[in-house]
């Protein structure tokens, strides 16, 4: 396989040629049509990281946390989780490897629709002290402050913890604004991969140079909603939007429409330790989880304002199954 070098004096190298992917649904991503994402270091200068932030809608920061710390928390995570069965037998539960015999579809995270017994531990999850710690990690809180040049953060409480089986649905077409328009005042999203994954292995991928278009469709969803009371137009499932809030499930078929085929898929091959950060109208989705090693792809969603700033009081609760945010 060859290589070329990412520009900007990085010391990353980005594979040539790109795997065949499919989306949430199972539909082929044209090759044509998927391109790499560009990481960046932690000794880029934060003038130049914005830079990219604000003209490529993401940064994808190595290393930001260190990874033991990372894999910790995915060894408690499906530790947590493991008497539903989700685990191979005689594996580790840092490796996160799927059991073969279950029914990926009956093992769904959040966003899916897992089996009721697995609902109390799903949410549970999302409370214990350990990921509620993983989340203040003053590395990344640090980085929030400074390349928002903010004096103080404030994390959303619903936090969320989304593991993707091999064979299972993954996240549809989205844009974050989307499910928090209850405030208009700005966010930062970061996505932090639980654990290694690859381009094949469920990662988020991003639609190039999208920022504009999911903006575009906000404004248009507003406008169709000013009929609507309140409560309804800031949710994502109001009756302009789909059931699921989802803009679509295929990533091709999207592109190809609102895209006109103009805009590329990026994907990337994730380390732990490594956090990518989106602006809130970046669409984007996850790549079905075809893991080689059927490794079960962890990642987290964390939202973050300046303090002070008006949050969408919706999202201060932590998250329960059905809550339809």
């Amino acid at each position: 396989m060859g290589y070329c070098n990412i520009p900007l004096n990085d010391d990353y190298e980005t594979p040539v040629d790109v795997p065949a992917i499919h989306s949430s649904q199972g539909k082929d991503v044209d090759s044509s049509s998927v391109g790499w994402m560009q990481p960046i270091d932690l000794w880029t200068p934060l003038k130049e990281m914005r830079k990219r932030y604000h003209r490529d809608g993401y940064i994808w920061l190595k290393n930001l946390l260190p990874r033991e710390d990372v894999l910790a928390m995915r060894e408690h995570y499906f530790s947590h989780i493991s008497p539903t069965g989700l685990l191979a037998p005689n594996t580790s539960p840092q490796d996160g490897i799927f059991n073969p015999s279950n029914d990926p579809l009956s093992f769904q995270g959040v966003g899916g629709h897992p089996q009721s017994q697995c609902i109390q531990l799903l949410e549970s999850a999302h409370t214990t002290p350990k990921y509620d710690a993983f989340c203040k990690h003053p590395a990344l809180r640090s980085f929030v402050r400074n390349f928002m040049n903010w004096e103080k953060e404030i994390m959303l409480k619903r936090a969320m913890m989304r593991h993707n089986c091999p064979g299972s649905l993954a996240t549809g077409v989205h844009y974050d604004k989307l499910f928090l328009r209850g405030s208009d005042a700005e966010f930062l999203t970061a996505w932090v991969p639980i654990g290694d994954c690859t381009a094949r292995g469920g990662g988020l991928m991003y639609l190039q140079n999208s920022d504009q278009l999911g903006r575009e469709l906000e404004e248009e969803f507003k406008a169709n909603a000013k009929s609507l009371s309140d409560e309804e137009r800031v949710s994502a499932f109001n009756e302009h939007m789909a059931d699921d809030g989802y803009l679509s499930h295929d990533a091709e078929g999207f592109r190809q429409t609102q895209a006109k085929g103009k805009l590329n898929w990026l994907v990337g091959d994730f380390e732990a330790g490594d956090v990518v950060f989106h602006t809130p109208h970046m669409i984007h989705s996850s790549a079905a989880n075809e893991d080689e090693k059927g490794r079960i792809r962890l990642g987290s969603d964390l939202r973050f304002y300046e303090a002070g700033a008006e949050v969408d009081e919706r999202w201060c609760n932590h998250w329960k199954n059905g809550d339809r945010l």
